[in-house]
């Protein structure tokens, strides 16, 4: 068992290693296959002990190995979590195929939740992947059938919640523009369109309902909200932009809460009845 567990978390560090580069191409539209791994400051090419996972900036003091620019924080954070939630995955199901798929949805939505945290951007080609993972994560075809079928519940319930926002919220604003028409202006519609949710978010809560099912997947969104409340009271006041607060985040986080103590959840809800 503690050599699966090594084994694990080796992995979570290698693909985290190639995260990062995900992570930084994929927003400047970059290749991530072609190019070797540089420097971001000087441009050098870094040689195969400089991609280390974790000891190459441990052992480089955080610097770059040519210019001596520091290295961001970043790098060993995404690989050191990212083996983190592979030593995690591992020890609730073991090695295996499956858990090696669930690890690659939760690196896909780590991946998203970084890029929408510095960018406020959710690339379709990482919530893709973040789906497929998940929907075969289940590794027999009556467990992908009901993933697939859980995850176009959250998507298509995701949806319609969208759009009823985004009618409420137009509306209200609306109703308010009406007060302040004259003759000079009634024939002009100034209320803008405003999107309650984008589009990335639905396809997270996709890649949720895959995860988690219904009932769990339900519970990861309230507590999504509840992780996401002390931020958004923390912003109060301050201008639109900066209230405009990356959910992706949240949903991750919460997601993979609730998928470690799925159990523990279920047994609560079923006490509750």
């Amino acid at each position: 068992m503690e050599y699966d567990l090594a084994v694990a978390f080796v992995l979570g560090l290698l693909i985290g290693s190639f995260l990062n580069v995900v992570i930084i191409r994929i927003p400047n539209e970059e290749s991530i296959v072609f190019g070797g791994s540089h420097c971001v400051s000087c441009g050098a090419k870094l040689k195969p002990w400089h991609n280390i996972p974790l000891l190459s900036w441990i052992f480089l003091r955080g610097k770059c190995a040519h210019c001596k620019s520091p290295i961001s924080m970043q790098y060993p954070l995404i690989e050191l979590i990212s083996g983190l939630i592979f030593l995690a995955i591992a020890a609730k199901f073991g090695l295996s195929f499956a858990s090696f798929f669930i690890g690659m949805s939760f690196l896909m939505l780590l991946a998203l939740s970084v890029i929408d945290f510095k960018y406020k951007m959710i690339p379709d080609s990482l919530n893709l992947l973040a789906i497929f993972f998940a929907v075969f994560g289940a590794w027999n075809v009556s467990g992908v059938m009901t993933n697939f079928q859980n995850a176009l519940l959250f998507a298509g319930g995701f949806t319609l919640l969208r759009f009823a926002l985004s009618y409420y919220l137009t509306s209200s604003i609306y109703r308010a523009g009406i007060k302040t028409k004259t003759s000079w202006n009634k024939h002009y519609d100034r209320a803008p369109f405003i999107e309650a949710m984008g589009e990335g978010d639905i396809m997270v809560a996709a890649t949720m309902g895959a995860l988690l099912g219904v009932q769990l997947g339900l519970v990861a969104i309230f507590l999504s909200a509840l992780l996401a409340l002390p931020v958004m009271l923390l912003l109060l006041g301050r201008s639109a932009e900066e209230q405009r607060v990356p959910f992706v985040p949240f949903l991750a986080l919460a997601t993979f809460i609730v998928f470690l103590y799925d159990s523990q959840i279920m047994n609560y809800i079923k006490a509750s009845y």
